[in-house]
């Protein structure tokens, strides 16, 4: 039995030495604490690695390169409350919920590489351990099989590295599927793309330990030496750090340039079709070709009034206040305009 597990699981090996960080689980804390904590240790305790574990309630983790509206479905996520939060590190975008766990580890290490394969090689291993045909990829995952259990990212900084990701237990699949399809046709970006992969969870191989039982078990194998108890200082550090994960305009301001074209036809209107570049979130340039019948000032109307706007569906709205989109598009509602571009 390990650290009190309600199962019997096989004993973990001995580990190389990564120290647990330790800290009440049960409070509920927002992602951007979270990231913030994985660099707090990094700035701050240079002589150890660490791994520590943490769940959130439902959010889209971006990668730092990733254009927003090409790897999220925004209107879906505002509908069903899922955060969105932009990481500091690269890779795709991933859904997080009470179902899955979140893996942490930062270490002194400033190969991306060696790192990757150590840190991707071991949480193989620990599966491997509970009897799960667990193998790390060639790129940053890990696979039960063929399919996709963890999936990982690496951030870099000077003489520390983090690896972070995610362990699957269980998954809500309507909803990642949900979040990280965008309901838009066609967007091409200089920012990069998500793989998207076939994927599995810990409880189709072994659903007979428990979620809090695998906490354990992982906290086991993984590190080694004596935890590092959170305290009430590093707390409110980390309460500070996390406020730059949480402001909107990181959030759309690291959008790298793209461009997004989609065709409608609407009856009494005919076929529209909307060419929108942005750029660090904001809208450069607006442009609608088709059948349409349209007032000779609809152009210059429509680039004047969002040029420069956020990419963002109620700073659109805001902007367009006022404004009778019929009289430039004839028979064109607001709603269907702005349905157009989102």
């Amino acid at each position: 039995m390990c650290r009190g597990c309600e199962v019997l699981l096989p004993c973990p090996l001995p580990s190389d030495a990564m120290r647990l960080i330790d800290y009440d689980d049960t409070i509920s804390r927002p992602l951007p604490f979270y990231l913030a904590m994985e660099e707090y240790f990094a700035r701050n305790f240079t002589d150890d690695s660490f791994f520590f574990m943490w769940q959130v309630d439902p959010t889209v983790i971006i990668g730092r390169h990733q254009l927003l509206e090409s790897e999220i479905d925004m209107e879906f996520c505002r509908r069903n409350g899922i955060d969105i939060v932009r990481r500091k590190s690269g890779g795709g975008a991933v859904y997080a919920d009470r179902n899955n766990i979140m893996f942490s580890h930062i270490t002194a290490s400033g190969h991306v590489a060696d790192t990757f394969r150590e840190y991707t090689r071991k949480v193989a291993d620990m599966l491997r351990r509970l009897g799960v045909d667990a193998s790390a990829s060639d790129r940053n995952d890990v696979l039960a099989g063929e399919r996709k259990i963890s999936g990982n990212a690496f951030y870099h900084l000077a003489g520390r590295s983090i690896v972070h990701g995610t362990m699957l237990y269980d998954a809500d699949r309507e909803m990642m599927a949900g979040a990280l399809t965008p309901s838009i046709t066609k967007l091409k970006s200089k920012g990069v793309a998500s793989v998207r992969s076939r994927i599995t969870t810990l409880r189709e191989h072994r659903p007979d330990v428990a979620l809090d039982d695998f906490k354990k078990f992982a906290a086991t194998f993984m590190t080694d030496g004596e935890p590092y108890r959170l305290t009430d200082t590093d707390i409110d550090a980390i309460s500070i750090m996390a406020k730059e994960y949480g402001r909107p305009e990181r959030l759309a301001g690291c959008n790298p340039a793209g461009t997004f074209s989609k065709t409608v036809r609407y009856p009494g209107v005919g076929e529209i079709t909307v060419s929108l570049a942005a750029a660090r979130g904001k809208i450069t340039s607006v442009t609608l070709t088709g059948d349409f019948f349209a007032s000779q000032d609809m152009p210059a109307t429509i680039s004047s009034l969002l040029e420069g706007i956020e990419y963002r569906r109620d700073a659109v709205e805001h902007a367009l206040e006022g404004t009778d989109i019929s009289a430039l598009v004839t028979n064109l509602t607001k709603k269907q305009f702005i349905d157009l571009i989102f």
